[in-house]
């Protein structure tokens, strides 16, 4: 299944609309700026921001290097607590076992809290063909539902839209109210308890699963991941396979990270964790309760030179940064995960034949890998893209291989060189205008300037300078 929002539209089509969108650009330009001086004063409060970092990245690197032991104790700890884990090592085989729980409860009405990997399954639409209604409980995810919209950011779904896109949308679904914050979030909140009380099964995705005690941990503004898991008396969580810690001392790190990355709060409103069926005596939790781990060609990633994109635990930090998602906005790049982790993570996922594009959408200027709490270092793995793309996929358009070819002969030949030199202010004279070449490389002078090449080169200027002295 692709993961693909829009991959019918290619991405410099995306690219323009999100250019060209400038409600859009002022929206995430607004948000980048708050969320990113968030987290910088959060950080600060840290002390050693470097240090937490190091140590960060330092558990996401032992648990991708003993993945298989913390995946197996964390799923025997989950089935002594009186739940099952299904690994599923394709999206379609995720969504089978998922729909298969489903029908055997006779369930229609399912409620999720926010859950990227779901999106990345498609699971939505899955449990649309078995019949379900489906309820998105996040606020920001609901009202894209609301609008058939999908996700622009990773931490904040509806970045690109502002309270009055909001009341638009709650009006068109029998809101009568103002654009008044309180009164939307009220309308929100009673429509949403509607559905929590009235679902036969929850489904959440998962920040982290704590592999010493079986238990799955959630990170939420609103409270709407202990509806999901408390009221509903079947619960499916759905995690890829990566996003694992050891302990609760891990866990306190990394949710630590997580949460000042992410939104510049200490932490945020709500940290639940769960493990497994409710418990004798206990009086809210599921009575079933599944784990889906969902690998999706993560497997495939360990042990390459990409294998660090596993570290990411979905801050969306360097999104904030970005100057390239500052202009064209999430739903550019077609992915459901957009940015710089996007960009990485996409093509891997789901191949270079509907990514190709996203590696190129980077200034590499590194913001990225200075804002990752958890220190992968995402400028260099685009870079690696490119070249993978280049050199062992061989996706690069036939006229770059011939330009670059041509370059690489020249450059090397001190005679061509300096002949080219000579010849490149003539032979770009048909494509310039007032001393700015204009013709004939649109995808650079579109958005720069690129001057014509001058008549004398530095070496005649030296020759001439050195005369004269």
């Amino acid at each position: 299944m692709s993961m693909g929002i829009r991959l019918d539209e290619k991405f410099q089509e995306r690219r323009k609309d999100g250019i060209d969108n400038p409600f859009m650009r002022q929206a995430v330009s607004s948000a980048q700026n708050r969320l990113r001086d968030g987290r910088l004063n959060a950080a600060g409060e840290l002390g050693d921001w470097e240090a937490f970092r190091d140590h960060s990245e330092e558990i996401r690197q032992h648990v991708l290097e003993h993945l298989d032991y913390y995946l197996y104790q964390l799923s025997e700890n989950i089935s002594k607590r009186g739940g099952n884990v299904f690994f599923a090592e394709t999206p379609e085989e995720a969504n089978r076992y998922i729909r298969e729980v489903v029908r055997a409860k006779n369930a229609k009405h399912v409620v999720k809290s926010k859950s990227m990997v779901t999106e990345e399954i498609g699971l939505n639409e899955a449990l649309h063909e078995e019949g379900c209604t489906v309820v998105e409980s996040d606020l920001g995810e609901w009202i894209l539902q609301l609008d058939n919209d999908p996700p622009s950011h990773i931490v904040a779904p509806a970045l690109h839209k502002d309270r009055n896109a909001v009341h638009e949308t709650f009006t068109a679904h029998g809101y009568e109210g103002t654009n008044d914050p309180t009164e939307l979030g009220r309308y929100a909140r009673r429509e949403l308890r509607k559905d929590f009380l009235k679902a036969e099964v929850g489904i959440t995705g998962c920040n982290f699963a704590i592999a010493e005690s079986g238990a799955v941990g959630l990170v939420t503004n609103e409270g709407n991941g202990r509806m999901v898991t408390s009221l509903p008396d079947t619960v499916i969580s759905v995690m890829g396979m990566e996003r694992i810690v050891p302990s609760y001392e891990e866990f306190e790190v990394l949710v630590n990270m997580l949460c000042r990355s992410a939104v510049g709060q200490r932490l945020t409103s709500y940290i639940t964790t769960f493990a497994g069926t409710r418990g004798h005596g206990e009086v809210d939790g599921p009575e079933e309760f599944h784990l889906v781990i969902v690998d999706n060609k993560r497997s495939g990633i360990l042990g390459t030179q990409f294998q660090s994109v596993l570290q990411c635990i979905r801050c969306a930090a360097c999104i904030n940064v970005c100057p390239v998602y500052r202009h064209i906005g999430g739903h550019a790049y077609g992915s459901i995960y957009p940015g710089p982790i996007g960009a990485v993570l996409a093509p891997l996922l789901d191949g270079y034949e509907n990514y190709k594009e996203l590696p190129y959408a980077s200034s590499l200027c590194g913001a990225c890998t200075e804002a990752c709490p958890v220190k992968i270092p995402l400028h260099e793995l685009l870079i690696e893209h490119r070249r993978v793309i280049v050199e062992e996929k061989r996706q690069s358009p036939f006229v770059e291989r011939i330009a670059m070819k041509g370059f690489a002969v020249t450059s090397s030949s001190p005679f061509l060189f300096e002949a080219a030199e000579h010849i490149a202010p003539f032979a770009s004279s048909p494509f310039t205008k007032a001393g700015q070449i204009d013709k004939g490389l649109p995808a650079w002078t579109d958005s720069k300037d690129l001057p014509q090449p001058a008549k004398q080169t530095v070496r005649d200027w030296f020759k001439k300078r050195g005369n004269a002295e």
